[in-house]
């Protein structure tokens, strides 16, 4: 089936960072096999709800903006970059919609803290620059290393030969382009990957309503031409999708869910 992945642009008004990471993150999911739709912040509320309702999953894109720390009852800290309200309304809409109707969420980097926000949970406002470099940026390709969980969803889509055994947990390189980070986790939410040198979260995951979501820190998309990983995360979504689409449909038609036939 045509699979449709709902994108957000990623800032309301940053147009040289949208020209710049938006295509990256179109063309992973492209090369997962989806189409995507792009989700302009100017849309109304009508209108957002009826490109959503075509979509069959979304991913939550980076932006250079910070959640605002009021969404989770604290003052703004003074390393805290502006916050960009018109994204964090559609990303609010399309999680609750993607909650709500049991559709997908691949949440990268400020996606997956908005998120972890919207589910509850907290964020540290600025990172200590030491021992890891989070800030590193997308011309560094491998940042650090992550720890992730051994039984979550995340790493069973990781492969041994890119993410060996490290003791119980599997060790997965990454970039990474943050400077905040998931502090407490938010409802039906789990920590399911940390930064190997400070602990850092680095990853979470869960079924929010009837939705699976992931939100991971790095930036998968811009690495899928040489990790595996990154791809799978994509594959993952839009094959997720298709599933649900396949369930709601299903529904609809008053027959079983398309996994018990």
């Amino acid at each position: 089936m045509n699979v449709k992945i709902g994108i957000p642009v990623p800032t309301s008004g940053d147009l040289e960072y949208n020209r710049k990471s938006g295509p990256e993150y179109a063309e992973a999911v492209r090369q997962a096999g989806g189409e995507v739709v792009e989700l302009d912040l100017r849309l109304g509320v009508a209108a957002l709800g009826a490109l959503a309702t075509a979509c069959d999953g979304f991913v939550l894109p980076g932006s250079p903006a910070d959640v605002d720390p009021a969404l989770y009852g604290q003052e703004r800290h003074e390393g805290t970059a502006p916050a960009d309200p018109e994204r964090e309304a559609c990303d609010l809409r399309l999680l609750e919609h993607a909650a709500v109707k049991g559709k997908p969420v691949l949440a990268i980097c400020f996606g997956a803290q908005r998120l972890n926000v919207w589910c509850g949970g907290s964020l540290v406002q600025d990172l200590a620059p030491v021992p890891v470099n989070h800030e590193a940026g997308g011309s560094v390709a491998v940042a650090h290393s992550v720890w992730v969980a051994p039984q979550s969803l995340l790493a069973g889509l990781l492969s041994g030969a890119e993410a060996p055994l490290d003791g119980e947990f599997r060790r997965l390189a990454v970039n990474s382009s943050h400077h905040q980070a998931v502090s407490a986790p938010g409802d039906d939410l789990a920590v399911v990957a940390r930064s190997v040198e400070d602990g850092v979260i680095e990853a979470v995951e869960g079924r929010v309503g009837k939705a699976a979501m992931i939100g991971v820190q790095w930036h998968p998309e811009r690495s899928v031409g040489i990790s595996a990983a990154s791809r799978a995360l994509f594959t993952w979504l839009v094959a997720e999708a298709e599933d649900a689409a396949m369930n709601r449909g299903a529904e609809l038609a008053g027959g079983p869910p398309a996994d018990v036939v």
